[in-house]
């Protein structure tokens, strides 16, 4: 068995959570059985809702809270009727706007709010019970309850003391006694005083041998106590992002990315690391031995693969753009609307498309308010782009660091040419310069003005001097490298 251990998951993933999705999909498709272990509390989501979205299936998940109950992963399937039939009989009056419903109990002073799985369904996520204006209890289902949360007013806000998880049956398998930062679980026959013990209690439940595969995703939290608790299985660490700061690195020192000082520092308990790209793989290595004089085995496994590769069913939307990236600060996708604003002084038709949820949506949609772009700049949302790369004519990015790059292989697997700056590592992969896109000059000290500028000069000479047909072919070339039987290969190779 494979384990991959991570911390959560959301509706707006990172890289991290695609890069698993996608090693899923190509373990599933050579045969590895693997599961994929989420560690984190999702109190405001049922979490099969977001590994299906990603595309895990539901015999994959496994979640760090329910792993010691016989609840297994599961859309939510309680409704309104199930839940009804615990009142006992007691009179309510019911009312519902949206996802949320309201039960109201006469004479009691008790009133419960039920949050829905969606709008359209009578799906209960959710029950919050408040009585005499003190929230008291919050109750969380699938297709049954799988734990409850406790709660006392303290300082005039209900205060969390206590979570009990919950067989099938109804029956209590553990309870979570906490106070602020401190927190200990109560088994029946053992106390365990810290999340990371329980993380490393759930992996001594793993029974893990010689042949099984552990691969740490995320340490944060988590990286010691799964360590010390593998054995015999096999560690494995990938490297998702620039792993040191280049800038605070000399000759006798690296400052490595804070993510992977601890992977690093273990290398003697680590059998393989994976780096995503042939140049963070040799990086990596010259590093191990000048900084620490150690030579552990370093793959290359690209983080993503393509099924296979897609072809416009029509003509490409002509000089169309389209961006793809968590709305976050470091991806600079606002670089990106004020080149294509500048670049429609040349190209009075080229568009934008920007797919992705994040933090910056607020201030992206007032820049393109500001610049007046509205009609040509268009914030989509988060979506499944599988088949949306196909209709543009060319991919642009801003960011200035990637590990891999999931949305350029994307785009290059249907066939876009790419925009760029020549940082590491995804652009120095996927674009080769003057024949499928463009990658930029740049320096730390390069002012976002000329960097803007430089965006939107690359995007009208891609436009107006480019072949665009050659450019084409020559992204579905390099494309041919990480379709998935080529991927899976790898893995097989590593693996077995």
């Amino acid at each position: 068995m494979i384990y991959n251990f991570n911390l959560g998951i959301g509706w707006a993933s990172s890289g991290v959570e695609y890069a698993q999705a996608y090693r899923a999909n190509v373990l599933r498709k050579a045969g590895l059985e693997a599961r994929f272990v989420f560690t984190d509390m999702f109190p405001r989501e049922n979490i099969q809702h977001m590994t299906a979205n990603i595309g895990f299936l539901d015999s994959e998940v496994i979640w760090l809270y329910t792993f010691f109950t016989d609840c297994k992963t599961s859309p939510v399937t309680y409704t309104l009727k199930q839940l009804e039939a615990t009142f006992g009989g007691k009179e309510f009056t019911f009312t519902r706007e949206g996802k949320t419903a309201k039960y109201v109990f006469p004479g009691t002073n008790v009133y419960y709010t039920v949050y829905m799985a969606d709008e359209g369904s009578d799906r209960v996520h959710r029950v919050e019970m408040v009585s005499r204006g003190c929230l008291v209890r919050k109750d969380y289902f699938t297709y049954c309850r799988i734990y409850s949360e406790y709660y006392a007013p303290l300082d005039k806000q209900a205060h969390l003391y206590q979570r009990r998880f919950f067989n099938e049956d109804g029956s209590i398998a553990y309870e979570e006694i906490t106070d602020g930062d401190v927190v200990m679980y109560r088994f029946p026959d053992k106390l365990i005083c810290s999340k990371e013990e329980l993380v490393g209690y759930m992996v001594s439940k793993l029974n893990l041998t010689e042949k099984d595969v552990v691969i740490i995703d995320r340490t944060t939290g988590v990286g010691q106590a799964i360590l010390q608790n593998a054995a015999p299985a096999r560690i494995g660490f990938p490297i998702h992002a620039d792993h040191f700061s280049e800038g605070s690195t000399d000759a006798d020192y690296i400052l490595r990315n804070n993510y992977y000082e601890y992977a690093f520092a273990q290398n003697r308990h680590v059998s393989f690391y994976i780096a995503s790209t042939d140049e963070q793989n040799r990086l990596v290595k010259s590093q191990f031995r000048k900084y620490m004089g150690v030579a552990p085995k370093v793959v290359t496994i690209p983080v993503g693969s393509l099924d296979e590769l897609k072809y416009p069913e029509g003509e490409r939307r002509r000089h169309s753009l389209i961006t793809a990236s968590r709305l976050a600060s470091e991806k600079h996708v606002d670089w990106v609307v004020e080149a294509v604003a500048l670049a429609r002084q040349k190209v009075p038709d080229v568009t934008l498309d920007i797919y992705g949820k994040g933090g910056e949506e607020d201030s992206l949609r007032k820049l393109i308010d500001r610049l007046g772009c509205g009609e040509y700049v268009r914030l989509r949302g988060q979506q499944n782009l599988e088949n949306v790369y196909r209709d543009y004519e060319a991919y642009v990015a801003g960011s200035t660091s990637e590990g891999f790059g999931l949305t350029l292989m994307e785009a290059v697997g249907s066939g876009l040419p790419i925009i760029g700056f020549d940082v590491r590592y995804g652009n120095q992969t996927f674009i080769d310069n003057g024949k499928n896109g463009y990658k930029i000059p740049v320096h730390d000290r390069m002012e976002k003005r000329e960097r803007v500028k430089k965006l939107a000069d690359r995007i009208v000479k891609l436009f107006t001097k480019a072949d665009m047909e050659k450019f084409h072919e020559h992204s579905y070339k390099k494309a041919q490298n990480y379709l998935t039987v080529e991927v899976e290969k790898r893995w097989v190779d590593l693996l077995s």
